[in-house]
């Protein structure tokens, strides 16, 4: 009897134990209704923290009392955390402390590596100043064969999984391994044949992405300007010629729809109006169908092409400056008769 006196209290301490314990570490704390969220976490922004996770929890005191225990508070990781739902305090914690979950990076068609940098600062925890120093670090240019015209070359438009706290030089580094991996033996094989190297056929690539956004057609476009370019041909490519002006201006807001003769005579390294052979880099970052169109182009005839205004988006190609001069007067008439004069 003396014993059962002793051992209820006990059992009852215990329980309660257990149950004070279950409700701290093990009961859900959640108090979300999807089957999960992520949370941002910026590893020394402990206000940002308590706001964010705020927000997702049913009671800071009892998380706040685990993640003290686990130790979890002084040694905040940066990162994109998956949280499942109806996750208790210690399983929360542990998802702060190992669940780090990559984010899906996706970017094209930049113009400039400013602007590359301002999209991906968009998708990661570093600034855009941050990643233009990486990726204009002379020491990775130099050991790399690059320099600031052309190592827009290296980002090959795509979607890639990285984590959200990847830094600036580790995701500059990522991206010309998969510049690397792009240039498979195939590829490597058709721009020898070209007589090319990769660097300028990018370059050309970001030629006819803006000359074509037809994807059956850059083929036929790329077969023009190679045409040219064996037969020691200014390239003449108008989307050469805006970009001049935007550089030269400085000003790569504008929209310019029309190229004016003016126009052709800006001192540049990008006017092939001007220069022979291709540009020092490209004037805007192609996609892969466009470098394809480039390594697989079309074989013809073709030195001429103007916009075709009875087939919008595509081109009327000659082989002779005399069919080309009377597809270019269709096209003035038809770009005068609606009122485009820039």
């Amino acid at each position: 009897m003396k014993f059962l006196k002793i051992l209820i209290p006990i059992s009852i301490l215990s329980l309660v134990f257990i149950f004070d314990y279950y409700n701290k570490y093990y009961k859900p704390n959640t108090s979300f209704d999807d089957e999960s969220i992520f949370l941002y976490v910026i590893k020394d922004d402990s206000l940002a923290f308590r706001d964010s996770i705020s927000k997702y929890i049913k009671s800071e005191k009892t998380f706040y009392k685990v993640a003290r225990r686990l130790k979890y508070l002084e040694n905040k990781k940066t990162g994109r955390f998956k949280i499942n739902k109806d996750l208790g305090n210690n399983d929360i914690v542990n998802s702060l402390k190992f669940n780090n979950t990559p984010v899906n990076v996706t970017f094209n068609n930049q113009e400039r590596i400013e602007d590359l940098a301002g999209r991906v600062s968009k998708q990661i925890y570093e600034d855009s100043l941050s990643l233009i120093s990486a990726f204009k670090d002379q020491e990775f240019l130099k050991k790399n064969g690059l320099n600031e015209k052309n190592v827009l070359s290296i980002f090959i438009p795509n979607s890639y999984n990285i984590y959200w706290n990847t830094n600036s030089e580790d995701f500059r580094d990522r991206m010309l391994e998969e510049y690397k991996k792009f240039w498979n033996k195939e590829r490597t094989k058709k721009a020898e044949e070209l007589g090319l190297s990769k660097l300028d056929i990018i370059s050309l690539a970001s030629i006819v992405q803006i000359e074509s956004r037809r994807n059956d057609e850059r083929p036929r476009v790329a077969g023009l300007y190679i045409n040219r370019i064996k037969k020691n041909m200014r390239l003449q490519a108008d989307p050469t010629v805006i970009y001049t002006i935007k550089d030269y201006y400085k000003n790569f807001d504008t929209i310019i729809r029309r190229v004016l003769y003016r126009d052709l005579k800006l001192d540049s390294d990008y006017n092939t109006y001007r220069i022979k052979g291709i540009p020092p880099g490209p004037i805007t970052m192609p996609d892969i169908s466009a470098i394809d169109a480039v390594l697989y182009y079309e074989k013809n005839n073709y030195l001429f092409m103007v916009a075709d205004p009875s087939n919008r988006g595509y081109h009327l190609f000659a082989s002779n400056l005399s069919q080309h001069n009377k597809n270019k007067r269709a096209y003035i008439r038809w770009i005068n008769s609606r009122g485009i004069y820039r």
